[in-house]
């Protein structure tokens, strides 16, 4: 209908350029980060080269208060080591049996995808063009499989390298906050950059590798060729369910019992060297925040990616072969990329950070700089990559869409993002009055305190529904699911800033407790507090985008398996429907039981650890003696690896049971009531969590009369904001954030086009066939005339 102003040329060399720009941007804040040295003598030299200059030395031995800096050093460096090796066995462990799963997996994508065709090697009539020939497929099952393995790998790489950078990072970012908080601030946020810029630009690179290599096979059949790409985005989520999972019972467990124990009942400060525990709550915080965050928004940037390929190949764009339309989603992501680095300049280089005031309002600008910026850059990329009009596919029609209704689905998504992360920090953030009234809460006690708690979270998830409400109307009515899909990632297509502010946070964590550990003075702990508190918001902001994107994509996919199963509609009044709904409604709970039960039984054991260490140990509380570490974190270890298996299992099992034994119809009502659900349940869990996280810090601060008021550590409403940030733990950072996983996963395995769902139509088919009787005949027409839906070879439709 149109042609483009961009080349294919220029498409296919402006998408790995973008990608390797990213790259190399997050090696270069490698470098600027590895600068910061940690063996003494380096140290000692660089305070000595720089007291003529700025009168660093003399700064140092008064931030010190007279302690011995090499001493301070060694410390910092010998715990940063510990955490490291922590989060590398444990991360080696979990891939041990994620890889077994991993290969499994794809054993069974193959057997499921060749048995579709009796693993024929005849290339077979086109999807949406029967006068011409395809690939065979026993192609797309390799293919498939293929993809589903670069997506498992990519995604354990990418989860697996933030957690590396985060534990190299941790220890600088404790030592800079000696020279200031600004200091500290650029160390932890660059380390974040290299995070977020790599899986961003890892992502990208490996699709467009993998889109140009399948190319070479599928030749002119787009359709086969971006069917088999859908594996990419199912294999990065299924690594992230199990990262996500793994993670955060890690982490939670180890923190639950730290602070039970050494808060509550020891009266010892959180990340106090004597606390047993405390090796392992750092290291889950890498293992947890950082590695399962990694993989999971690599998840949702891979499925709204794949999801908004498999819709355009179906579309005038993969019809007439019009490979920069095609690719619109890849170019998005990549100028995303450009637009996040220069945005990233806005905290480290063009701005200084020069009190603990200016930090949220530093990472706010993040948010808005970014959007403004990408809101302009997929304008110009719209009306260059894109004809003035073209079809896009709806359920079984061609709907005609010009290129800015296409700009406003990407762009509502991205300010729709925006939207929920504003609401997010004003819900989470110890600067606005909802934590202040949580934390006054605590005067009365506890129970008050989780009351005002679970408020604020419930009334948190507001505005964020009608910000996905607002753009899935939007979308829908001017581009279909293509434009739900697109708006997906509009909202991610600012990854790598949202990733480098989420990594900011785990990384200030550990620096905190770092700078505990290694005894060092009280003002030195009061930034890296203030680094955390901001931290914590952040972290509640990426987990909102996270969800926001799943649940937009989820419905892409839900529109697409609808379509493909030919339900034109899913009427809620047919019995079966309902009951897939409110199955699919308590599922979201049912998966929150399982990891919050997870993570209550694992700190269950590390709390009795703890006791005992402190009950059995001489000197341990006098600090003469030294505790056993290695057993905590092994509880950690042992607990997470055994407990994310049922979760899993529950996401997994859940749909191919349904579709086997109910049918179609009461499989689209249990996606349908998984969705609405769960994305109200993790929006609300994660809020609540990061409110008490914040309200506990905000008391610890004191930097109000409010404030002051409510404190000191050990004060009564101090205990009552630690045993409520002990509930919500769990909350934020293992059910909340691993529900949008189960939501993405289950639209996988429901509307995924690997052949998952004709595999449980044909089961019901074999299961009918011999029980048919028992069934009768209208079901057995129903179910052929799905069969018949699903198989383009079938001529004569039922």
């Amino acid at each position: 209908m149109g042609v483009t102003l961009l080349p294919d040329l220029g498409t296919q060399v402006l998408i790995p350029a973008c990608a390797v720009v990213g790259i190399a941007f997050s090696l270069i804040q490698w470098l600027l980060v590895s600068k910061v040295k940690l063996t003494p003598s380096s140290e000692h030299a660089s305070a000595n080269n720089g007291a003529g200059k700025n009168g660093f030395a003399d700064h140092l031995i008064e931030e010190e208060e007279g302690l011995n800096d090499h001493s301070v050093v060694l410390k910092c460096a010998e715990i940063q080591t510990a955490i490291s090796e922590g989060a590398t066995s444990f991360l080696f462990t979990e891939y041990q049996y994620v890889g077994v799963f991993m290969a499994a997996f794809a054993v069974l994508i193959f057997l499921f995808l060749g048995s579709v065709e009796g693993f024929s090697t005849k290339s077979q009539p086109c999807t949406y063009d029967e006068t011409k020939s395809c690939k065979p497929a026993l192609a797309t099952a390799v293919f498939s499989t293929v993809s589903f393995v670069l997506g498992a790998v990519t995604s354990v790489i990418s989860g697996f390298l933030g957690m590396k950078i985060a534990t190299y990072a941790n220890a600088r970012t404790t030592l800079e906050a000696r020279k200031g908080v600004g200091k500290a601030f650029i160390t932890a946020f660059r380390s974040g950059a290299v995070m977020g810029f790599l899986l961003a630009a890892n992502g990208l690179l490996v699709l467009f590798i993998a889109i140009n290599l399948f190319k070479l096979y599928y030749g002119d059949d787009w359709g086969g060729l971006f069917e088999s790409i859908t594996g990419y985005g199912l294999g990065g989520s299924s690594m992230a369910l199990f990262g996500r999972v793994g993670g955060g019972i890690y982490t939670k467990a180890a923190d639950v019992g730290a602070d039970l124990v050494g808060k509550i009942e020891r009266d010892i400060p959180e990340d106090d060297p004597r606390n047993p525990a405390v090796i392992a709550d750092n290291v889950g915080d890498n293992v947890g925040d950082i590695a399962g965050m990694g993989s999971d928004l690599f998840g949702s940037y891979a499925e709204s990616s794949c999801a908004a390929l498999v819709v355009a190949s179906i579309s005038s764009f993969g019809i007439n072969h019009e490979f920069t339309p095609m690719l619109y989603p890849l170019i998005v992501s990549s100028v995303g990329i450009i637009v996040c680095l220069i945005t990233t300049l806005f905290a480290t280089d063009f701005f200084e950070i020069k009190a603990v005031k200016e930090i949220e309002p530093a990472l706010k600008r993040q948010l808005i700089i970014s959007t403004i910026l990408m809101t302009v850059g997929v304008a110009v990329i719209s009306w260059v990559a894109l004809p003035s009009s073209f079809t896009i596919f709806n359920f079984g029609t061609q709907k005609v869409v010009h290129n800015w209704q296409l700009f406003l689905c990407v762009a509502v998504g991205l300010w729709a993002g925006l939207i929920i992360g504003f609401v997010t920090e004003y819900y989470t953030s110890n600067a606005y009055s909802p934590v202040q009234d949580v934390a006054d809460s605590c005067r009365t006690g506890a129970a008050t305190n989780v009351i005002f708690g679970l408020a604020l979270g419930y009334k948190s998830v507001i505005i964020p529904i009608f910000a996905i409400a607002i753009s899935i109307f939007v979308s829908f009515s001017f581009a279909a699911m293509y434009g739900i899909a697109m708006s997906a990632l509009g909202m991610l297509s600012t990854i790598a800033t949202g990733l480098a502010i989420d990594a900011y946070g785990p990384i200030s964590d550990n620096a905190g407790g770092i700078a505990e550990m290694a005894g060092m003075s009280h003002r030195i702990r009061e930034r890296t507090d203030a680094l955390d508190a901001a931290g914590n918001t952040t972290a509640a902001i990426g987990k909102g985008f996270a969800i926001g994107s799943a649940a937009l994509v989820s419905l892409a996919l839900f529109g697409a398996f609808v379509s493909r199963a030919g339900i034109s509609t899913v009427d809620v009044l047919t019995p079966k429907v309902f009951i897939g709904l409110i199955v699919g409604a308590m599922l979201p709970y049912w998966f929150s039981a399982m990891t919050m039960k997870s993570v209550g039984s694992a700190a269950l054991k590390m709390v009795e650890e703890v006791r005992r260490q402190f009950n059995t140990i001489p000197g341990l509380m006098e600090g003469t003696a030294k505790p056993d570490y290695a057993t905590c974190v092994k509880i950690s270890t042992d607990a997470s690896i055994k407990e994310m298996i049922p979760p899993g299992c529950l996401v997994m099992l859940t749909p191919l049971i349904v579709g086997i034994f109910f049918g179609v119809e009461t499989l689209s009502g249990v996606l349908a009531g998984s969705l609405v659900s769960g994305v109200q349940i993790a929006i609300s869990a994660s809020n609540t969590g990061g409110a008490w996280d914040n309200a506990k810090k905000y008391i610890e601060a004191g930097v109000s009369e409010h404030a002051r008021s409510l404190g000191p550590k050990g004060s009564d409403p101090h205990k009552a904001a630690v045993i409520g940030d002990t509930i919500g733990d769990p909350l934020k950072d293992t059910s909340g954030p691993s529900l949008n996983i189960l939501i993405k996963l289950m639209a996988w395995w429901i509307c995924g086009k690997l052949g998952l769902l004709y595999y449980s139509l044909s089961l019901v088919f074999i299961f009918k066939s011999w029980y048919g009787p028992r069934f009768g005949s209208g079901e057995t027409e129903e179910l052929s005339r799905y069969e018949c839906k699903m198989k383009v070879q079938c001529e004569k439709k039922v």
